[in-house]
């Protein structure tokens, strides 16, 4: 499992859309080690997901889709919006 959580770690890290590594990065940190085996699967899809997408979910511009993701995309996009309103 460690294998995985820092090759999730990195892809946190290093999304392509300098916003997107700044959210998913820091959330990366503070979550992914105490996540279950089941919503790390979860997470490991969401990296699949478009950094556009991603980040129009994060800052509230369009709606988070309904399934499987949507909890843990909330959850992350509770993290994103608390980040930018204090920087």
């Amino acid at each position: 499992m460690n294998d995985v959580l820092k090759r999730l770690r990195m892809r946190s890290w290093r999304r392509g859309m300098k916003e997107m590594d700044l959210i998913l990065g820091p959330w990366a940190d503070q979550h992914l080690a105490d996540l279950s085996e089941d919503t790390v699967a979860i997470y490991d899809k969401i990296l699949l997901e478009n950094d556009q997408d991603l980040l129009a979910w994060m800052l509230g511009q369009r709606e988070i889709p309904e399934g499987p993701m949507k909890p843990l995309l909330a959850q992350i996009a509770i993290f994103a919006r608390e980040r930018f309103r204090g920087a």
